[in-house]
């Protein structure tokens, strides 16, 4: 919270403008470029990450698919995450959300603007919906990020379990699974300091349809999985 506030406290002058913008952004999302979409947000979260001593640094950019749709599978840190990733993609993604967070102040905004979902995990209809819902937009051509833990790990740099079922997007519409290691992320929020924090973000070789088609779902959560925890442990500083 800390950290929130001071980017907030560094960016005052520009707040209620990009506020404005985010709202008719929200408002008329299906009528703009992603091109456009996309720059704001990165604009937004540039000026934030200067305001809030933090540094975003990626890897393996090359690995994003330029033509097509992707689904990317992060490790899940906090709330940061999503941020990192809007500042290093070059392409426009949608997320699923927890339902918790479809509602909070300037996130519901973002999330409109990005075509976000929210999931109900204590609703097992209401879920797998949103899992068709989202084949069938990565089939037509969007991109979208899924955590496969489900909700944060707790301890910094360590993976929670990774569930098979949060992959069934990816199977149902054929494309191209990217891992992406997320490190130090839970500095930028979860700890109360606003001191300078540097998270990297490592995205990871795409696995193809074709690699993974005749694999059970858990069997490609354990893959994802050790890879991203792979670049963790070969990456994180502490």
């Amino acid at each position: 919270m800390k950290r929130i506030l001071l980017m907030v406290f560094r960016n005052i002058i520009f707040v209620p403008y990009w506020f404005c913008q985010l709202l008719w952004y929200a408002a008329h999302t299906d009528s703009i470029p992603e091109e456009k979409k996309l720059a704001l947000l990165k604009k937004i979260v540039a000026h934030a990450n200067a305001g809030g001593n933090v540094t975003v640094k990626a890897y393996g950019t090359e690995h994003i698919p330029r033509d097509g749709s992707f689904m990317f599978y992060p490790n899940h840190q906090g709330l940061y995450d999503v941020l990192a990733i809007i500042d290093t993609c070059p392409r426009l993604f949608s997320v699923v959300v927890k339902k918790e967070l479809k509602d909070i102040f300037f996130l519901k905004q973002v999330f409109q603007i990005i075509g976000a979902y929210a999931l109900d995990r204590e609703d097992v209809r209401q879920s797998m919906k949103v899992i068709q819902q989202v084949s069938q937009d990565v089939a037509a051509g969007r991109n979208f990020l899924i955590f496969p833990e489900g909700t944060r790990s707790r301890d910094g740099n360590e993976l929670g379990e990774f569930k098979g079922g949060s992959f069934k997007c990816a199977m149902k519409a054929k494309c191209p699974i990217v891992p992406v290691a997320i490190i130090d992320s839970y500095k930028a929020f979860d700890t109360g300091s606003t001191e300078n924090v540097n998270v990297q973000v490592h995205y990871l070789e795409p696995i193809t349809y074709d690699e993974y088609k005749m694999l059970k779902t858990t069997e490609v959560a354990e893959i994802v999985k050790e890879k991203i925890k792979n670049t963790i442990d070969n990456y994180a500083t502490c």
